[in-house]
């Protein structure tokens, strides 16, 4: 924990309980929260949407192939 010890962290914990109170700290916890979700839900969105337009240019049809090395006869 750097250079601090246990009983520092406890200490400033102490503080900011004492100066922010529990139930602003439960609205500021709650709030992260729900930004962190909708982060999540927007990457989430970003991925379909790029996965759309993936499907569009390739005709919405998936495409199968192989992909074979191309071998030089006159290096032999």
């Amino acid at each position: 924990m750097g250079s601090f010890s246990i009983w520092h962290w406890l200490i400033v914990l102490v503080i900011v309980l004492l100066v922010f109170g529990t139930k602003k700290l439960r609205n500021i916890g709650s709030d992260l929260g729900g930004a962190v979700k909708g982060f999540k839900d927007g990457m989430k969105e970003g991925e379909n949407a790029a996965d759309a337009s993936q499907q569009k240019i390739a005709g919405g049809q998936t495409i199968e192939g192989e992909a074979r090395e191309k071998v030089d006869k006159t290096a032999s």
